[in-house]
């Protein structure tokens, strides 16, 4: 019960970038500066959340220091990404780019930095919520 605790929202996340990333392009704007803004910007928000979800079942369901289970979320999370843009290769419309692999890795960086530095020394509610959520 514990591993899918923590580990289903991984694996649930990870299923949620794989669905959307088999289906065909989707346009939402004409211009294409604002699409690339609007799509690159939740390929930063969705790995960041990938990263945080990574960390939270590593760091609840072994005795290792959070420095190894950050170093672990860090590596899988951008492992996956570089396969996800693999498998866009074969999808249809899609196409897999590096560059999206080096947003993906800004995204799980930003999230590694929050975690690391930023959250400890949040505000008291914040605190408290990581907490219940098991990421502190």
């Amino acid at each position: 019960m514990k591993l899918f605790k923590y580990w289903g929202p991984a694996f649930f996340w990870m299923g949620l970038i794989f669905y959307f990333s088999a289906r065909s392009r989707v346009a939402v704007s004409d211009v294409y500066l604002i699409q690339f803004t609007i799509f690159k910007t939740l390929h930063l928000i969705e790995y960041g959340i990938l990263y945080v979800s990574l960390f939270r079942a590593f760091r609840n369901t072994n005795h290792d220091p959070d420095w190894q289970n950050r170093a672990r979320a860090f590596i899988l999370a951008v492992v996956y990404a570089a396969t996800d843009e693999i498998h866009q290769v074969f999808t249809p419309t899609r196409e897999g780019r590096i560059r999206d692999v080096f947003i993906d890795t800004i995204g799980i960086s930003l999230a590694a930095v929050y975690l690391w530095k930023y959250l400890p020394q949040a505000p008291k509610k914040l605190k408290n919520l990581a907490k219940k959520l098991d990421i502190l």
